[in-house]
């Protein structure tokens, strides 16, 4: 502990960072490192030169922000470490009300930090999955997101989340194979499929009602049912059993925690079905 200092993470240690999360399991490429870090801030741990902890934190607009990458090598690990990079990352967001998706294992740390918990989030993943035909609501159909939906992406997206994520949005908007439904000529909902840990995953998904959440996702699922796919799903969302029946089992099961105001979505809104990733919500 005496050797270790605190500073920001810069280009220069994503290679690092990416070594350090494979040695505690997580799935994420460096790429995946990339995508996140571009969105955001983190702080770093360092001994001896060595990266050996990490921490990061990315606003969604200037009322709210996710938490997340929250790492320590496995031989620095309950050392205080995480307590540290949670602190430094807390105090850099300042005021905004802060959200972040916690193991079981964190839950007595963030616990502390004043986090409450207000949801459950399941990891749905599988190789080779084989999903039944979903049906699309009446008068609906599935189309090729576009340039000219980012308002409608922006609008449906805060009304869901209550939070900005319009930056998120945007790069995905860039990285990312994008599907819109669309019914009476307006988007009603839409749904992102792009490269992550081992293979894909699918979302953010937001939707108006569960039967277009299942045509976006659905849609996905049939197309890329020998890919490797994940999909990490809010359980009120009811869209769990769902996944299992599609041949994409459970595999994990976390808590959503709020420190501050809970975000404020419009009752009988659209909601987000998936996350972008656990880290960006």
């Amino acid at each position: 502990m005496a050797n270790l200092i605190y500073r920001a993470l810069g280009p220069a240690d994503l290679e690092d960072a990416h070594a350090l999360s494979k040695a505690v399991g997580w799935p994420h490429r460096l790429e995946d490192w990339k995508f996140v870090m571009q969105l955001g801030s983190g702080i770093g741990a360092i001994e001896d030169g060595r990266l050996r902890g990490t921490g990061c934190w990315w606003p969604q607009g200037d009322s709210f922000a996710t938490v997340g990458m929250i790492i320590v090598s496995p031989e620095l690990q309950g050392r205080g470490i995480g307590r540290v990079l949670m602190d430094r990352a807390l105090t850099d967001a300042g005021e905004r009300s802060l959200v972040l998706i916690a193991t079981q294992a964190g839950l007595p740390l963030y616990e502390k930090l004043g986090f409450e918990a207000v949801g459950t989030v399941r990891q749905h993943q599988i190789a080779g999955s084989k999903p039944q035909d979903v049906s699309l609501p009446a008068g609906s159909r599935l189309r090729p997101l576009a340039k000219d939906d980012r308002p409608a992406l922006q609008r449906l997206d805060a009304r869901a989340t209550g939070m900005d994520r319009t930056a998120a949005l945007d790069a995905l908007m860039e990285s990312a194979v994008g599907l819109v439904l669309e019914r009476d000529g307006q988007v009603e909902g839409f749904s992102f499929f792009r490269r992550f840990g081992r293979g894909y995953v699918i979302g953010p998904t937001i939707a108006t009602g569960t039967d277009d959440a299942k045509a976006l996702i659905g849609s996905f699922l049939n197309e890329h049912r020998t890919e490797f796919l994940r999909v990490d799903v809010p359980v009120e969302t009811g869209l769990s059993e769902w996944l299992s029946e599609q041949g994409l089992p459970k595999v994990d099961e976390v808590v959503t925690m709020v420190r501050g105001h809970k975000p404020h979505r419009e009752k009988n809104g659209p909601r987000a079905f998936s996350l972008i990733n656990q880290a960006l919500g």
